[in-house]
């Protein structure tokens, strides 16, 4: 996960993309199911509406995750970025739970819509249109690792099942089976909840700061370890800040090291804890080795 200076641009491209592709599909499903009075057709544009406002809160909110660090903000922006996916996925799970209750109103009441070519071709539009919009969101993607646009990127996906539903449902209405629409829709609608669920439990853990799992925590421990002046560790933490990691950690070394190279060692271990995976800073302490004062127990290397 990172959010270098120039990752700026394609990141606005690709929240950009999403508002374009959403906009389309909401014209395009809504007009044909107002149309004809598919309520799939309505209910779908209706759902993109609410992904087109998290599209654009990404787009002009979520750029800013990318701002350098200032008077105000002295650690930078990095923190806007899972705020902005927390938004998403909450959008995603409300969405995910207004069209389950849609789906249980229509299995209750029924259904009523004329079938028409039409209404087939609108939603293949819709999935065509949500899958491009998908790729290229997850191409960019895989460069920046942004939280707010694997969020997005979600989206995508279950606007694509969503709208496979809504097929389902067109097709039973062509079949003399409209009970198919709301059935389908109901089942897609669990998805759409649990995938917002899970986006907002990630997000949550970045925002409060949740520590590294033990893995990491393994890995920056011997990372440090590793350095042939390095006698002992310990108050080691590590923890999320927006979505990288902060290190903070007391290292031994000899007492009577010189200054000057106790020095170079401390700016050498941060060098490396930055070249770690998903580290974003590191603040290193040291302190001569033996004196046993500390809050952890040492860990002799």
């Amino acid at each position: 996960m990172g959010t270098a200076p120039d990752g700026r641009r394609p990141f606005t491209r690709a929240a950009a993309v999403n508002v374009v592709g959403n906009a389309a599909k909401i014209v395009v499903e809504g007009a044909v199911g107002i149309a004809f009075g598919s309520v799939a057709l309505i209910a779908d544009a209706a759902h993109s509406v609410a992904d087109l406002v998290a599209s654009l809160v990404v787009l002009v909110w979520g750029r800013n995750s990318f701002d350098d660090p200032d008077d105000t903000h002295p650690h930078g922006h990095a923190r806007i970025e899972p705020l902005t996916a927390l938004f998403v996925g909450a959008v995603i799970a409300l969405l995910g739970l207004n069209l389950l209750y849609e789906s249980a109103r229509g299995i209750i009441d029924g259904v009523d819509v004329v079938f028409s070519p039409l209404l087939l071709a609108a939603l293949a539009f819709a999935i065509v249109d949500m899958y491009l919009v998908y790729r290229y969101t997850t191409l960019v993607n895989d460069t920046l690792e942004s939280t707010a646009l694997e969020a997005l990127a979600t989206d995508c996906l279950n606007d694509i099942y969503t709208s496979i539903a809504a097929v389902v449902g067109v097709l039973g209405v062509l079949l003399g089976i409209p009970l198919l629409d709301p059935i389908a829709g109901g089942l897609v609608s669990l998805l759409v909840v649990y995938q917002g669920v899970e986006i907002g439990r990630e997000n949550v853990e970045y925002l409060v700061g949740a520590a590294a799992d033990p893995q990491q925590r393994a890995t920056i421990r011997q990372t440090i370890r590793d350095h042939s002046d390095v006698e002992g560790v310990h108050d080691l933490t590590v923890f999320y800040d927006g979505t990288v990691l902060e290190v903070e950690v007391h290292v031994e070394v000899d007492g009577d090291m010189p200054f000057r190279r106790a020095h170079n060692v401390e700016s050498e271990l941060v060098d490396r804890l930055r070249d770690v995976d998903d580290v974003g800073d590191a603040h290193v302490h040291l302190d001569p080795s033996g004196i046993g004062e500390w809050k952890d127990q040492s860990e002799e290397v």
